[in-house]
C-alpha cells in the first residue's frame, strides 16, 4: 500500500469511527433518557432543584478536567509522542499524566469536602440547603473516576479504539436506572432517601467504569502503573498547553454553571421564577444534548485524533479536508435534529417526563427553554468540530479566551433575559446567540491559518440541508394536522418517522453527498 493509500484508509478508518461511537451513544442516550424518566419526576420542586444542583457539580469538573483543558492539551501531545517517539513513550506519558491527575483530584475533592461540612455547620437548619450539601458531598467522589475515565478513553481513542469509550456511560445508565427504578425505593420511601441512593450510585457506577478502562489499558499495552516522579517533559508540555486555557475555560464552565445558580437565586416570592425552573432546565437540556451526543460529540471525538496526526505532520491539506467533511457532516445531522426538537418540544417533553410531581406547566416552562436552546443547534455541532481543529494545531488560547468574553455575554443576557417574557427561557436563547457567534468567530480565524476551509461546498452543503429541512417541517405540519392526535406519544408516532422519511427523501433527490458519506462503510474497533 503507498502513502496515499495508507492516508485515505487511515482518514476512512476515523471517520468509520464515528459511525461507532454514535451507535453506542445513540444507545447511552436511549438509556439516559429512560433514567431520566425515572428520576426527574421524582419529589417536589425545591428537593428536585437540590438534588439536580448537587447533580451538575461532579460533571462541571468533568467538563473542566475530564473533557476539557486536560483532554484537549493530552491528545495532540499524546499523539505526537506516539508518533515520533512510539507507543512505549506514549504509555509512560499515560502514566505520568494518570498519577498526577488523581492526586490533584483527590486532594481537590478533599477541599470541596471540607467546605461542604463547614457549610452544612452554618447553613444546615435551611432544609434545601442541607440537602443540596449531602447530595453534592455523596455525589462528589464520581467527580474523580469520570476525570480519569476520560483520560483513559482519550488514550484508547488515540490508538485507535473507540468502543468501550462509548460504552461507558451505558454502564453508568443501567446503574443508575436499576438504582431508581429497584434499589431507591426498596430502601427509602421517602423522595429525600431515594435520592440519597441516586447519588450513591451514581459515585459506585464511576467506580466500575474506572475498571473497565483500566482493563483495557491493559490489553492494548498502554497500561504502566502510574507514576508522579519524574515529570516528564511531555507532561510539562501538556501543562503549558493548559495553561493558557485553564482560566478561560474555568469561566466558561462555571458560567454555564451559574445559569443553575442563576435560576435559584431568582426563584421566589417577588421574583420572577417559580421553584423547580432548575429541574425544567435540566429536562430541556437532556434533550437538546440528545442529537449533539449521539452525533456531534461522536464525529468530533473520532476525528479529534485525525486531526492532531495531520497537525503533528504539518499536513495542512489534510487538516483542511477533514475539517470541511466534519463540518459538512455535523451540519446535515445538526440542522434537521434541531428543527424536529423545535417543533416537537412540548409533546417531547411531555411524554418523557409529565409524570408525578413534573407537571404540566413544568412542560410548559422545559419546552420553552428546549426551543430557545434549539435555536442554536447548527452552532453546537459545529463548534465541536471547529474546537478541536484548533487544539489539534495546539490553539488553546484562541477559541477559549473568545469563549469566555462570550461567557460573560451569556451571563448578562441570562439575568436580563429572566425579567422579559421569557423568564426562564433565557437560558436557552442565551446559550444559542452565543454559541452562534462563537461558531463564526471561529470559522473566520481558522480560515485565515489554514488558507481557507472549503467554503463554498460547505455553503452549498448547508443551502442543500436547509431545502430537506423545509420539507420536513411542512411534511410534519401536514401530518400533525390533518392526523389530529391528542396525546403527545402520538404526535411523536406519526410526526418523528413522517418528518426523517421526508428528510431523506429530499436529501436524495438533492443529491446531498454527506448522506453517501454517512451510508459509507467504516471499520472501527
Amino acid at each position: 500500500m503507498n502513502e496515499t493509500e495508507d492516508k485515505h484508509s487511515e482518514h476512512e478508518h476515523f471517520f468509520g469511527a464515528a459511525k461507532v461511537v454514535a451507535g453506542m451513544t445513540m444507545l447511552s442516550r436511549v438509556l439516559g433518557l429512560v433514567r431520566d424518566m425515572v428520576i426527574v419526576p421524582i419529589g417536589g420542586p425545591v428537593l428536585a432543584d437540590a438534588f439536580w444542583t448537587a447533580f451538575r457539580v461532579p460533571n462541571l469538573f468533568r467538563r473542566l478536567f475530564g473533557e476539557g483543558a486536560l483532554s484537549a492539551a493530552f491528545v495532540p501531545v499524546f499523539t505526537e509522542s506516539a508518533e515520533r517517539d512510539g507507543w512505549d513513550r506514549a504509555r509512560v506519558v499515560l502514566a505520568n499524566a494518570a498519577g498526577l491527575l488523581a492526586v490533584l483530584l483527590a486532594a481537590l475533592a478533599i477541599v470541596i469536602e471540607l467546605g461542604l461540612l463547614a457549610a452544612w455547620g452554618i447553613w444546615g437548619d435551611d432544609w434545601a440547603r442541607a440537602k443540596l450539601f449531602e447530595y453534592t458531598a455523596v455525589m462528589l467522589p464520581f467527580m474523580v473516576t469520570v476525570c480519569l475515565l476520560a483520560l483513559g478513553s482519550s488514550a484508547l481513542n488515540c490508538k485507535g479504539h473507540f468502543a468501550y469509550p462509548a460504552f461507558a456511560p451505558i454502564l453508568l445508565n443501567v446503574g443508575l436506572i436499576t438504582a431508581a427504578w429497584w434499589v431507591a425505593p426498596a430502601l427509602s420511601r421517602s423522595d429525600e432517601g431515594q435520592f440519597l441512593v441516586i447519588a450513591a450510585a451514581l459515585s459506585i457506577m464511576g467506580v466500575l467504569q474506572l475498571i473497565g478502562i483500566v482493563w483495557l489499558l491493559r490489553r492494548y499495552s498502554l497500561s504502566s502503573r502510574p507514576r508522579l516522579r519524574p515529570v516528564l517533559p511531555e507532561i510539562k508540555r501538556i501543562v503549558a498547553l493548559m495553561g493558557p486555557m485553564l482560566i478561560p475555560l474555568s469561566v466558561v464552565q462555571f458560567s454555564a454553571f451559574a445559569d443553575t445558580i442563576i435560576s435559584l437565586v431568582l426563584t421566589g416570592p417577588g421574583l420572577p421564577l417559580q421553584p423547580g425552573v432548575v429541574r425544567c432546565h435540566y429536562a430541556a437540556g437532556r434533550l437538546y444534548q440528545l442529537p449533539m451526543g449521539v452525533l456531534a460529540i461522536s464525529i468530533a471525538t473520532a476525528v479529534f485524533p485525525l486531526f492532531s496526526r495531520y497537525a503533528a505532520r504539518d499536513d495542512t491539506h489534510g487538516l483542511r479536508t477533514a475539517t470541511n467533511r466534519a463540518l459538512r457532516l455535523c451540519l446535515f445531522l445538526g440542522l434537521p435534529a434541531g428543527v424536529a426538537l423545535l417543533v416537537l418540544s412540548r409533546p417531547a417533553i411531555a411524554m418523557i417526563f409529565q409524570r408525578k410531581d413534573f407537571t404540566a406547566f413544568d412542560t410548559g416552562r422545559a419546552a420553552l427553554i428546549l426551543q430557545m436552546y434549539c435555536l442554536g443547534m447548527g452552532a453546537y455541532f459545529c463548534n465541536h468540530i471547529l474546537l478541536r481543529a484548533f487544539f489539534a494545531r495546539k490553539d488553546t488560547r484562541t477559541p477559549l479566551l473568545l469563549a469566555c468574553v462570550l461567557a460573560g455575554v451569556n451571563i448578562l443576557l441570562v439575568i436580563g433575559g429572566m425579567f422579559t417574557p421569557l423568564k426562564s427561557g433565557a437560558i436557552g436563547a442565551a446559550t444559542a446567540a452565543t454559541s452562534t457567534l462563537n461558531a463564526v468567530a471561529l470559522v473566520w480565524v481558522l480560515r485565515r491559518r489554514l488558507g481557507g476551509i472549503g467554503g463554498r461546498r460547505l455553503l452549498a452543503s448547508v443551502a442543500r440541508t436547509i431545502a430537506a429541512c423545509v420539507v420536513m417541517i411542512a411534511a410534519m405540519w401536514v401530518v400533525w394536522y390533518f392526523a389530529a392526535p391528542d396525546e403527545s406519544w402520538e404526535i411523536i408516532l406519526f410526526c418523528v418517522p413522517t418528518g426523517l422519511a421526508a428528510f431523506l427523501a429530499s436529501a436524495v433527490a438533492l443529491r446531498c453527498p454527506e448522506l453517501r458519506e454517512l451510508l459509507k462503510r467504516g471499520k472501527a474497533e
